[in-house]
């Protein structure tokens, strides 16, 4: 596909850069420790709500880029929306109702995204954020929304000094 675009004139696609920073939020997302550990759902529910948790401080990092930042936030937020489409489509959904989910996917990436800014340097409100995402409200006996919480807050202050390069180039801590 690569070389179409370059025969046919379109340049290299910009969201390509992106790719190994997004792999390493899924990879963090799916670390065992958060299902093992903190207790958050091992279901499709519970794993789209770690990548929209992890890549919402990593979005936060790059906003603190400024201008900067501005083009390449679009652009993970882009890969982000590829990335769950095909993960709809490998559920089966069809293509008439695949934007309907896409739709409410981006709008629940972007309610956590504000709820998790918004707490992120407070413990406390950061778990009760969890609760209401992670957990959809309903935290069972094994859900730790103060762990979570904790090592949430750890990856946040990791990402704060992680270099620009550093970050483009996939890396969280």
């Amino acid at each position: 596909m690569k070389f179409l675009k370059t025969l046919f004139g379109f340049g290299p696609d910009p969201r390509e850069e992106l790719v190994p920073l997004y792999g390493a939020i899924v990879a963090e997302a799916r670390d065992p420790m958060w299902y093992a550990e903190a207790g958050v759902p091992d279901t499709l529910d519970g794993r789209f709500d770690m990548v929209a948790a992890i890549l919402s401080l990593v979005l936060v990092r790059i906003d603190a880029e400024g201008n900067a930042g501005r083009a390449s936030s679009a652009l993970l937020t882009e890969v982000f929306i590829d990335d769950m489409e095909g993960q709809v489509r490998q559920l089966g959904i069809g293509d008439v109702i695949v934007g309907k989910h896409l739709g409410k996917m981006v709008a629940a990436m972007g309610g956590r995204l504000s709820a998790y800014r918004d707490a992120i340097d407070d413990r406390t409100a950061l778990a009760e954020a969890l609760v209401r995402n992670l957990w959809r409200g309903e935290p069972g006996r094994e859900a730790k929304p103060v762990l979570a919480a904790e090592r949430l807050q750890r990856i946040a202050a990791e990402l704060k000094v992680m270099p620009w390069a550093g970050l483009l180039a996939g890396k969280l801590r």
